[in-house]
């Protein structure tokens, strides 16, 4: 249900962006969301949706690019990028560590817009 607070504050960053560049229509959200984020692409999509209803960012699309888990190596400095669904290891791939921090993978973004 926390999509609904993280789909109004990207709307309210949307609308401004719009208001500031004079668009009549946005056709398009384009979002970069973690892998690690547990927002669901349908509910972020629907949630929207309500939100946006009237509105010149009505019937807009969400289209969302995930952003895989990047791990950093507290003891070798490697950085490297890890699949959750397949890996649940996360050791480092050059020193075999498991001291590893996320860099990314938690985020979510406004990559660009579409509008008219």
């Amino acid at each position: 249900m926390h999509e609904l607070s993280v789909i109004n504050n990207i709307l309210k960053v949307v609308l401004k962006h719009a208001e500031d560049h004079k668009v009549k229509k946005v056709v398009a959200v384009h979002l970069q969301v973690g892998e690690l984020s547990d927002l669901e692409d349908q509910w972020m999509q629907q949630y929207f949706d309500y939100l946006a209803k009237d509105g010149i960012a009505e019937a807009a699309c969400l289209v969302i690019e995930r952003v895989p888990v990047v791990m950093k190596c507290s003891d070798c400095g490697m950085s490297h990028a890890i699949n959750i669904k397949e890996d649940k290891s996360s050791m480092c791939p050059e020193c075999g560590s498991t001291n590893n921090t996320i860099v990314s993978g938690r985020e979510y973004f406004i990559k660009n817009l579409e509008a008219i």
